[in-house]
């Protein structure tokens, strides 16, 4: 996993050319402020032709001069707070470094990052230390001379100040706060001084996400729900690339998210042609993060399961050989996620989301209330979950793995999403419906985890065999999983009894 990202703290005053910097000695916390510094910092700002990285309000820049001299990349995770990736100043001419573009890769897909603006920066900093001696927060008195370079040139010139945390807390963030703004300063109406450069050439994008109501468009609940899985996506995107924990799995429920809500509520859009090829994208997507996924939660399983393991039960290298199968499992499945995610397919995946939520093409049913519309739409799959069930009964799997197991999985998975969409509509029977979904679904995976466990110890045991190791463990681990699977199936058609009839429609 590569390096966590510093967390950049700070608030952004727009003040007068002749304002002078109020006294700060007495702050809370504050002993000393040091006497200023000064620095001369040029950076050149890289964005695509059409601003979407400063549209969300990253920027990705080269800067010299100053402490931290280098390639920075910042994204934004709260009002005041940002996220900030560094990598080395390298050569002038060898463009943004790959490490920061697999973070923005998401946005920007396979379009090109130019100069769209430089900055020359007189920087006075006024370093504010504790009491102890460390410090605490910097007040830096920013002088900018801003040159636009596309579309067309021009240039501006401005004072602003800002304060930044370095180990001090919140408290004292808004104690300085209120010092400059009495002595005149204004809470910027920028967030960064990209944004402020380029003025009126930047849209911002905003949540354009609708607030779904029981009244309200059916529609609205569907794309609420969208919405929410390509944020999600784009999220957990940059985390799949950095290896983080758990960011393969988030990005493939987003995956599977969507795909189920645009199974359940496909008649609410018009080109059913388009609907069905995203979702066979976002299948095939899955269906990459599934193999990394695969041997991330086997690993972990079989390893929880050797901890409990009496000592004299495990008998050979058998935790070095499931490190060694899965470990190795994973890191080629996890290579292949990223040749996937710097794919042109991946990123017309992507494209394709992003348009059906810009300029969504409803049909007529769209538009009828969610309360009365939504039910009926869920009652469908209620239906195919119950007749899936149906087939999965008379067709019990034992120790084995039947097709009518799985797609009773599958079709109990479809369900929970579409349900968990419709939260909106308000009525506690949809969420109930969500909730024993849920637990039909978990209890079915644990039986296919057992089938798939159980046919890795068979490969695992033969191989330890053919090296002269002791079989025993993986027999026995074997046969607890055997225990396992048949366990999963009675507790299936317990639960399955007290599951929720259809939901009446208003």
């Amino acid at each position: 996993m590569g390096p966590d990202p510093a967390v950049e703290i700070e608030r952004k005053f727009d003040v007068d050319d002749d304002a002078a910097v109020p006294l700060l000695h007495d702050l809370p916390g504050i002993g000393r402020v040091a006497q200023p510094v000064e620095y001369q910092l040029k950076a050149e700002y890289f964005d695509t032709e059409d601003f979407r990285l400063a549209a969300r309000r990253i920027t990705v820049r080269r800067r010299t001069g100053g402490e931290d001299a280098g390639w920075h990349l910042k994204i934004p995770v709260g009002p005041d707070e940002r996220h900030e990736h560094h990598a080395p100043l390298g050569r002038k001419g060898d463009g943004v470094p790959a490490s920061l573009l697999d973070l923005v890769r998401v946005h920007i897909r396979d379009r090109a990052l130019v100069p769209v603006a430089r900055l020359s920066t007189r920087r006075i900093v006024h370093h504010l230390h504790g009491e102890e001696g460390g410090i605490l927060a910097d007040l830096m008195d920013d002088r900018v001379r801003a040159e636009v370079l596309h579309p067309e040139q021009d240039s501006l010139h401005w004072r602003e100040w800002e304060i930044e945390l370095v180990d001090g807390s919140r408290d004292l963030l808004d104690a300085a706060q209120t010092r400059v703004t009495d002595a005149g300063a204004r809470p910027a109406t920028h967030s960064s001084k990209l944004e402020r450069t380029l003025g009126p050439l930047l849209r911002t994008v905003t949540d354009a996400r609708p607030a779904p109501t029981p009244d309200g468009p059916a529609a609205d609940v569907l794309l609420a729900y969208l919405h929410e899985q390509l944020s999600a996506l784009e999220q957990q995107d940059p985390q799949v690339r950095r290896d983080a924990p758990d960011a393969v799995h988030r990005m493939r429920v987003a995956t599977r998210r969507a795909r189920s809500a645009l199974a359940t509520y496909r008649s609410l859009l018009e080109d059913a042609d388009a609907v069905r090829s995203l979702r066979e994208e976002l299948k095939w997507l899955a269906g990459v993060l599934g193999k990394a996924r695969d041997a991330e939660v086997m690993h972990a399983r079989l390893r929880e399961m050797l901890a409990g393991e009496p000592a004299d039960l495990v008998l050979g290298p058998v935790g070095r050989r499931v490190d060694l199968e899965l470990g190795g499992d994973y890191r080629r499945a996890h290579a292949q996620v990223l040749k996937t995610l710097r794919g042109k397919r991946y990123f017309r995946l992507v494209d394709t989301f992003e348009s059906l939520l810009t300029a969504p093409a409803l049909t007529a049913r769209a538009a009828e209330p969610a309360a009365r519309l939504i039910p009926e739409l869920l009652n469908r799959d209620i239906r195919r979950l119950r007749s899936a069930v149906h087939e999965a009964r008379h067709h019990p799997a034992g120790l084995g793995d039947h097709p009518a197991l799985h797609q009773a999985r599958k079709d109990a998975k479809r369900l929970r999403y579409g349900a968990e969409a419709a939260a909106p509509v308000g009525r506690k029977k949809i969420t109930r419906i969500a909730d024993s979904a849920l637990g039909i679904q978990k209890i079915l995976g644990e039986h296919q985890d057992s089938v798939v466990t159980r046919d890795l110890l068979r490969r695992l045991g033969a191989a330890a065999s053919q090296q002269g190791e002791n079989g025993f463990t993986y027999g026995r681990l074997h046969a607890l999983e055997q225990g396992a699977a048949l366990r999963a199936e009675e507790r299936f058609r317990k639960e399955w009894k007290y599951f929720p009839t259809a939901l009446g429609t208003q």
